[in-house]
């Protein structure tokens, strides 16, 4: 499968994928990273951007071709962080791209800083096909470590199928359904709407 950067100054330029056939990672598809950077577009411009959950790096990329000002990127695996590595270096971005190896449920204290975007693409399934629910943990930990301003806008990407309550600080304003996938954007309650 080729990946491609949307739109920004790397427009058209190709991103490192696994082979054929691995489906061990699961890249946002075009048309819902595009619908994704739509609705935010006049946030992305000189944002504190992080893609968690960052798989090849595809939507953290994005947003620098966008004009992010500075992106993490948060992976536990080392294929993936390989590939971020190899793609961010590709398209010329190193001096504002930051790549952190963690597990963004247990380690998310590594992450600690304020950003304007915060977007979080959860795996559906582990390596032996069960099905995750990390949602849920992955937005209390947005609020424990109070990584976000109060303007912020926070991206959550899930499977259909997986049921998340209402939580406590965040504010839901906005829901896209794209075959089974589902993009929820929030922010934090009684705060700035963008």
């Amino acid at each position: 499968m080729s990946l491609k950067v949307i739109a920004g100054t790397a427009r058209g330029r190709l991103l490192k994928t696994l082979p054929q056939g691995d489906l061990s990672i699961r890249p946002m598809l075009g048309r819902v990273k595009k619908s994704v950077f739509d609705i935010i577009q006049f946030k992305v411009l000189n944002s504190n951007f992080i893609d968690l959950f960052a798989g090849i790096g595809s939507v953290g990329i994005e947003a620098l071709s966008r004009g992010a000002k500075k992106v993490t990127f948060a992976e536990l695996s080392n294929v993936s962080l390989s590939l971020t590595k190899h793609n961010v270096n590709m398209l010329g971005f190193n001096n504002r791209a930051k790549i952190i190896k963690c597990d963004v449920i247990k380690d998310f204290a590594l992450l600690q800083d304020k950003y304007d975007i915060v977007f979080m693409g959860t795996p559906y399934k582990d390596s032996d096909k069960k099905v995750l629910a990390f949602t849920r943990p992955v937005l209390e930990n947005i609020l424990k470590y109070n990584i976000l301003k109060d303007d912020s806008v926070l991206i959550a990407q899930k499977h259909i199928k997986e049921s998340v309550r209402e939580v406590s600080g965040l504010e839901c304003f906005r829901v896209e359904r794209y075959g089974n996938t589902v993009i929820s954007f929030y922010y934090k309650l009684n705060k700035l709407k963008f």
